[in-house]
């Protein structure tokens, strides 16, 4: 990567950024922040991936894809160098990233860190601000098989004298933060301690949350149109990281953040995040895809109004399937299927690992052959969910 944007003329460093990684919830927050700084009117920059449907929603300007023609530029432009280094995929899309940022001249970009932290390509940056949502068990292979491994990657994105913002703490990880943060002599701020989430409800497919904050006696209220209560936690971090860049000078205050809030999938096209593409029977879309991303999905559900449960449901071969499938409501009708890429684990493999657990159902070519099954079987009040791996709820077509 550094290679790469040393023949661009260094691109990163013509913008100002905010650097997000986790296991879980690194997405959500690089959208609602970048829905936050878009609505305070700046030029705002969105880096994330994968993406669902087409490869441009990945590098974004103010909820726009990058041209396409900007993409085969690039691409032509730095083919010499691709031949030379051979980089991968991934390291030469965050050097289209950067190069295309700093072109547009945006005013900043929030940076989606790919995987860990200390080694991923996008850790060549100086952000204004580094923040961690959190620490789960995803990627063990390559990031270590303990929650003090895997934070210790994830902190490798805290700079020196840059401030972090931690969304939530175990008693593995935050040791390592703090030892970390102090090395660097990075501020540290852990923004489960500073407000709390004191009640939320759900309305006209909104969440609604009332937040109390550290020394404060008033509470306020923040209308989210993404609708899963796992955003809650992720709302936390994100008023903390919007609270640290208004005391840098940042527009980022009460009325730009309740506003942009309620439009976050709108101004920058989130997707995937208990998604709601069709109702009676309602079919949701989540890109859950490790054991703490289930486990909240299955909270999720256990507070949902229905008659019987459908699982669309297809993993990819280096996630911990039976852990996952060990998770899984043994009630519930199950239609085991695959994405339509190499690394998915077939259909037939996946149905035999999860009948060990009960969890009993057919298995389909792909996802929308399961969806149709799905919604021929299902009555008005069932409710369907596809999950199990971010490219599975990227070949969704929308039901009729």
């Amino acid at each position: 990567t550094i290679k790469l944007c040393d023949f661009l003329g260094d691109p990163q460093k013509k913008f100002k950024s905010i650097h997000v990684a986790g296991t879980n919830g690194k997405g959500s927050v690089s959208h609602m922040l970048a829905a936050i700084l878009q609505t305070a009117g700046y030029k705002t920059g969105l880096y994330t991936s994968p993406h669902l449907k087409d490869f441009r929603e990945r590098i974004k300007i103010n909820g726009e894809m990058v041209d396409e023609e900007f993409v085969i530029d690039f691409t032509q432009r730095i083919q010499p160098l691709i031949e030379e280094i051979e980089p991968s995929f991934f390291e030469i899309t965050v050097a289209m990233a950067f190069e295309y940022f700093a072109m547009q001249k945006v005013d900043v970009a929030v940076i989606e860190v790919g995987l860990g932290g200390r080694f991923d390509s996008t850790n060549i940056i100086t952000p204004e601000l580094s923040v961690i949502t959190n620490i789960g068990w995803d990627h063990m292979n390559m990031l270590g098989d303990s929650l003090d491994k895997i934070a210790f990657e994830k902190a490798g994105i805290i700079k020196e004298n840059i401030p972090v913002v931690i969304g939530e703490v175990l008693p593995e990880t935050i040791d390592v933060f703090q030892k970390v943060a102090e090395e660097k002599n990075a501020p540290f701020t852990i923004a489960s301690q500073k407000r709390q989430a004191v009640n939320w409800y759900w309305e006209k497919y909104e969440l609604i949350i009332e937040v109390s904050e550290q020394h404060k006696t008033d509470h306020k209220v923040y209308h989210l149109d993404l609708p899963g209560i796992y955003q809650t936690k992720n709302l936390l971090t994100v008023l903390e990281v919007c609270s640290q860049l208004h005391e840098k000078g940042w527009k980022t205050d009460e009325t730009i953040i309740q506003k942009a809030l309620l439009h976050a999938k709108k101004l920058t096209g989130l997707h995937g995040r208990w998604e709601i593409i069709h109702h009676a029977p309602d079919v949701i879309l989540d890109v859950a895809h490790n054991i703490d991303g289930i486990k909240q999905l299955l909270e999720q559900i256990e507070i949902t109004n229905y008659h019987q449960l459908h699982f669309i449901f297809g993993m990819v071969k280096d996630k911990e399937i039976e852990k996952i499938l060990s998770l899984l409501p043994k009630e519930a009708n199950y239609y085991f299927t695959k994405a339509q890429i190499p690394r998915a684990l077939p259909e037939d493999e996946l149905a035999a690992k999860a009948r060990s657990f009960e969890l009993n159902g057919n298995a389909f070519p792909d996802v929308n052959v399961s969806l149709e099954n799905a919604m021929q079987l299902a009555k008005k009040d069932d409710l369907i969910i596809v999950c199990g791996s971010v490219f599975l709820v990227g070949e969704v077509k929308m039901p009729k």
